[in-house]
């Protein structure tokens, strides 16, 4: 069983940044690909970011490419979503997920475990 506890979430202007971390349990985090979903209300969970086991592999939703930044550190079992430029439309409830198979996966449906979301809210 794997725990994922998302954190870092919050109310921010345009422009301004945060830094979401997703805290795991589970001894083989390292092995996992991992990724950050987006929920605003009315619309369907989307991707924002997905990283392999090593970093190796990153892929970004279009709409946050160059703004965001996915990286994990896997001796402590965090993975991080650097969230700069930060645009209403940003606003979302952020989840962090879980893949126990390797490889980029861009849907809901390929992740195995989630976190309970953290809401994260920029004002115009």
């Amino acid at each position: 069983q794997v725990q994922l506890v998302e954190s870092g979430g919050g109310l921010v202007q345009a422009g301004g940044s945060l830094r979401l971390s997703c805290a795991a349990s589970g001894r083989i985090f390292s092995s996992y690909t991992m990724g950050w979903f987006r929920q605003a209300p009315g619309k369907a969970r989307e991707l924002v970011a997905s990283i392999t086991w090593s970093g190796g592999s990153i892929t970004y939703a279009e709409s946050v490419k160059g703004r965001f930044i996915i990286s994990r550190d896997n001796a402590k079992n965090i993975m991080y979503l650097q969230m700069n430029s930060l645009k209403p439309e940003d606003t979302a409830v952020y989840y962090c997920a879980a893949r126990t198979l390797g490889g980029i996966a861009t849907v809901t449906r390929q992740y195995d475990y989630w976190g309970q979301g953290t809401q994260v809210t920029v004002s115009s």
